[in-house]
């Protein structure tokens, strides 16, 4: 990439992309960036239209962009290299060095790459004579792999120039925001990654067909020093970014506060991020594009499937190779096969996978040179809403079980037992049933151990003692059993489908099992099922409008999807205001796999409103479920305005003070905080512990509080009248000193409208000013003007990253803010978002923010709200799209933005094998050897034993076992060869799969570590005035509004789970 002063000469002629500019000699010359360029005289010409010379993209002048062909592929720049380290530096500035080296080395190892594609591959396969690839497909296949090169060796030039001054100047952080933001980076990058499909499908089919390709690709790779693969040289530029990312975070992590290089640095992992996900975007639409095609060419012309994939209007949602296994009426495995499994936006499709090489050694070659992607043959596909998820154990209370008769995929016909008794076996046989045989067994061995305790005589395997251990036996095989029904869910999919009536016309549906590859892989299917339906009601349809594509609907799926939209206030009569929201979590261990996959994020919302001049109310929802109920609803002296959710603390987190709470009693439970427009300061504990009132206080002059803030030390109040308190933390069941005065400061002469709790800092706003102070101290730090108006206030302010994001009392407009120099570094105009939705609409004002998932949520006065893209990274946080207008807003102000998020449990993500080894199977085992799967056993008794350590199915009674006489025990001992271990058909039938070679054989690997990784619900609330439908026309049959337009209410909408 050119340095950004770098010039050149060239001709205005079609499309132009700004990154290269002329001076009047044509020549590079050092700008203001301070690169001295090593080669003073290189040329960077543009050809001519005319030119005969073949442009780097192809003959067309569809494919030349009018790209600048600079020729650097021979120039040779002075490798780039630090000198000696000087004495004095510190530590940070010694890893500065060495992340420096790292940049310096991974950039040369890169450019020699993309050197070697073209000069091993690109340019031997043109001048190949006779051609075993033609010169057009090679211009397809090596599409944009020159331009990225000379990209990429301007930036090593400049690069070089940088390190060359490093020990004086120590900057780099705009080397890489000077290269890197330039569209023409982005249209080059863009052109390669949307092409690599392409590109590899061509590479392929030369493979198949060609046998003079395949054995030139195999000689290239063998003579190449690192035997890497045309393909994994190829895929390296789809890799680049994520790699600068974590080297610009490293550098970041050691560049300290006020350092000339921190913004810069911050500025560059903002446009790097950016890159990387238009980027991923992008490569993740062509794969979809890619799969949908595979799988039409699967499916006959003329059948009514094709006729859907091909009408542009279906969308990928999720594709993955899952196992389906089919079982007999007894549980015992009858066969398993793998198939592709597609999740369309309204349909799935399910497809046998076709490998059929020309021969299998050759299909081995090309496999390990470029990836083949399978051919299908489509085995069923069914419309979406008809799909159901059902769960071992779930009674099916969602179909009808008189009226549809259930059938295995792959049995013959229903079961005659199953027609009979009206049961359905799951997989796993009948495990609820044996469950509750074993409940009985407990009750009958609970009276035989009274009659025993009734005996006069003694007898030695006839007494108390023995009796207790039939019962530990018996409840110990409970606890096992409890656990193989948890386990059965964990990798197994159960859907139930529609077929077709039986002769009287009786509904009837098959259900097909698969075994997903791990439990993360099963919880995205849940849940993705789950939203991709909510997606096709009537109001996601579309949800949401794209400004900058023509009005072009976003696909529900890939925005947040509203979920419901309930009445803030269960009291109808009442006129209430909202004046704020907080979700309290809880973590609910009793949630099976699909209530946690479909679920909102777990916990309750708390509502509070009121009356001007009347009382207020709190209204307390729960989301344990699908779809929110209140549980609890309480008046209060005066209307709320503010809420704030106070977490237990964590280690460490309240100083010195944590450590004198050292008594049961004191435990701090999680708090919510209510400001009310009285002055009066609550504190209530969570639902889980009543929802008492723990402590309350009146603020200073009984000022109304208008907004609540805590830090690890306090909890501060915005007052009416100007002034901050701030309540000290305290120990004990409070975590608040309410009673004793609070500090209190004046910010300003006007109302404190909102407040900012940031690591070390708070900021107060107050008018159009915002002074910062030190979060310990207390100590005013340095206030600025965040807008110019004196008039206007500064009402909400979001962090994300390194920047805050503002809105104001008036005007449209938001703006963003550094947080370390205070600097003003963007603003944006919310009205031009929304002038298509609301024409004629020219004074709009923003009523709330909140950012969450890098998106940044409006909402405005109109009831519109807007969804703006903004990096999720420590960079800062700078809108780069147009965003999104949600066709589902309020008819009134938008009061609030809240977020509810939830991490589930991560128990829930460990594989069988782990729950067996434990904790300290983990300690005892090497590094690197702590996840290897073990050997399975011949057996499927043995192979439960080895799984469940600690947890044997053969209890001993080890109280009698010095008796003599035979043992009366559960099951009968194992034989010490273990070599004739006696079983019924379930033993191990919850895991045979897991173990079974079958599943595993193909190499698709087990995620080993999937329960370290946390998987976190969230769903995004607003409250204001009733509900409207901005795209319904007035009178339109749109679905009727839960409540009236005057009524407060609530739109939830759920975001996909991030994975």
């Amino acid at each position: 990439m050119l340095p950004s002063g770098a010039w050149a000469k060239r001709k205005p002629r079609g499309r132009r992309l700004g990154w290269v500019r002329s001076d009047a000699r044509g020549t590079m010359w050092a700008g203001q960036e301070g690169l001295h360029h090593p080669h003073p005289h290189t040329v960077v010409r543009c050809p001519s239209s005319s030119s005969s010379s073949v442009s780097c993209s192809g003959d067309s002048e569809e494919e030349d962009m009018g790209l600048l062909e600079v020729s650097v592929t021979d120039i040779k720049p002075p490798a780039p290299e630090l000198g000696p380290m000087p004495d004095g530096l510190s530590p940070q500035q010694v890893v500065r060095r060495h992340i420096l080296g790292s940049i310096v080395q991974s950039e040369g190892s890169y450019v020699e790459s993309l050197k070697r594609v073209l000069q091993d591959y690109r340019n031997p396969l043109m001048e190949m004579e006779p051609k075993v690839l033609s010169a057009r497909k090679c211009q397809v296949v090596f599409f944009r792999v020159k331009e990225i090169l000379h990209c990429h060796s301007m930036f090593q030039i400049a690069l070089s120039s940088r390190v060359a001054e490093w020990d004086s100047t120590e900057k780099i952080g705009d080397l890489f925001v000077a290269s890197f933001s330039k569209s023409m980076v982005l249209d080059v990058y863009s052109d390669y990654v949307n092409n690599f499909t392409n590109a590899m499908s061509i590479i392929k089919k030369a493979c198949l067909t060609k046998p003079s390709f395949l054995e030139f690709l195999k000689r290239r790779q063998v003579c190449s020093p690192d035997r890497v693969t045309l393909y994994g040289l190829m895929v390296k530029p789809i890799q680049r970014f994520p790699q600068f990312i974590l080297l610009l975070q490293d550098m970041l992590k050691n560049t300290p506060r006020g350092h000339p290089d921190r913004l810069s640095l911050q500025l560059a992992l903002t446009e790097l991020e950016t890159l990387a996900e238009k980027l991923n975007e992008q490569k993740r639409l062509a794969d979809q594009v890619a799969e949908i095609q595979q799988l039409t060419k699967s499916v006959s012309d003329r059948s009514s499937l094709n006729k859907l994939l091909t009408s542009g209007q279906r969308q990928l949602l999720l594709c993955e190779t899952l196992t389906e296994t089919v079982y007999g009426d007894r549980g015992q495995l009858i066969k398993s096969k793998e198939r592709r499994v597609f999740l369309l936006n309204d349909m799935l499709v399910c497809a046998n996978i076709n490998f059929k090489p020309a021969n299998h050694r050759g299909q081995l070659e090309i496999s390990s040179l470029v990836p083949l992607g399978p051919k299908y043959v489509v085995k069923w596909n069914t419309a979406l809403p008809q799909v159901q998820v059902v769960e071992v154990g779930q009674d099916g209370g969602s179909y009808d079980k008189d009226n549809v008769l259930i059938q295995h995929a792959g049995a013959k016909k229903a079961s005659a037992v199953g027609q009979a008794q009206n049961k359905v076996y799951f997989g796993p046989p009948r495990l609820f049933q044996e469950l509750q045989d074993l409940q009985k067994d407990l009750a009958v061995v609970e009276q035989i151990t009274f009659l025993i305790s009734t005996l006069h005589g003694t007898y030695q395997n006839l007494n108390m003692t023995v009796a207790q251990d039939w019962c530990l036996a018996l409840q110990r095989l409970m606890r096992v059993k409890e656990e193989e029904i948890h386990s059965a869910n964990k990798c197994r999919l159960r859907l139930l489908l529609p077929g077709k009536p039986d002769k009287s016309g009786r509904p009837i549906s098959f259900m097909v099992v698969f075994i997903t590859p791990n439990p993360l892989s099963k919880i995205s299917w849940v849940n993705r099922l789950h939203l991709a339906k909510i997606g096709l009601r009537e109001e996601n349809q579309p949800g949401w409008l794209c400004p900058d594509e023509d009005k072009k609907s976003k696909a529900p799926f890939w925005c947040p999807i509203l979920a419901c939209c309930i009445p803030a206030f269960s009291s109808r009569g009442l006129s209430l205001q909202l004046g704020a929201l907080v979700h309290s979590p809880v973590s609910c261990p009793l949630l099976g796999f699909s209530a946690v996959s479909t679920s909102l994020p777990q916990g309750y919302l708390w509502v509070g409103g009121g009356q001007e001049g009347a009382g207020g109310q709190v209204e307390i929802f729960s989301l344990n479920r699908p779809s929110p109920r209140t549980v609890k609803s309480f008046p209060l002296a005066a209307p709320v305005l503010c809420m704030e959710y106070i977490p237990e603390p964590e280690e460490g987190e309240s100083g010195d003070e944590s450590h004198v709470a050292t008594e049961p009693s004191a435990t701090v439970h999680p708090t919510i905080c209510l400001g009310l427009q009285d002055g009066s300061i609550l504190v209530y504990g969570s639902v889980d512990t009543g929802t008492q009132c723990l402590a309350t206080c009146r603020s200073p002059g009984l000022q109304p509080v208008l907004c609540l803030r805590h830090s690890p030390f306090h909890l501060f109040a915005g007052l009416q009248d100007g002034t901050l308190a701030a309540y000290p933390r305290t120990s004990g069941g409070v975590p608040w000193d309410l009673e004793s005065p609070p500090v209190c400061l004046t910010v300003g002469p006007g109302p404190i409208r909102t407040l900012l709790s940031l690591e070390d800092a708070v900021w107060a706003s107050c008018g159009p000013r915002v002074t910062v102070l030190d979060a310990t101290s207390l100590q005013t730090q340095q206030s600025f003007e965040a807008h110019q108006d004196e008039a206007v206030s500064v009402t909400h302010m979001v962090k994300a990253g390194s920047g805050v994001w503002m809105a104001f009392s008036s005007g449209s407009s938001i703006r963003l803010f550094h947080t370390e120099t205070l600097e003003h570094l963007q603003e944006i105009n919310i009205a031009t978002r929304t002038t298509f939705l609301l024409p004629g609409q020219k004074h709009l004002c923003v009523t709330s923010l909140l950012i969450c998932q890098g998106l940044l949520w409006v909402g405005t006065d109109q009831g519109v709200i807007v969804l703006l893209p903004v990096p999720r990274l420590e960079g800062i946080p700078k809108i780069t799209g147009k965003g999104m207008v949600s066709l589902n807003g309020h008819c009134g102000p938008v009061a609030f933005l809240a977020v509810a998020t939830s991490i589930l449990a991560p128990d829930i993500l460990r594989s069988d094998q782990e729950e067996a080894e434990g904790p300290r199977a983990e300690e005892d085992k090497p590094d690197g050897q702590a996840h290897e799967p073990a050997p399975a056993p011949a057996s499927h008794v043995g192979r439960e034993l080895t799984r469940k350590k600690g947890i044997l199915l053969q209890y001993r009674l080890r109280s009698t076992a010095h008796l003599p006489g035979p043992l009366l025990s559960v099951r009968e001992p194992a034989p010490a060869d273990g070599s004739a271990l006696e079983h019924s058909e379930e033993d191990g039938s919850i895991y045979e799969m897991a173990d079974d070679p079958d599943v595993w054989v193909r190499s698709r690997p087990c995620t080993r570590d999937a329960h370290r990784k946390e998987i976190c619900s969230v769903a995004i609330i607003s409250g204001g005035q009733g509900y409207r439908n901005f795209g319904s026309a007035p009178g339109g049959s749109g679905r009727p509004a839960p409540c009236g337009e005057t009524d407060s209410a609530l739109l939830i909408w759920q975001v996909p789970l991030t994975l």
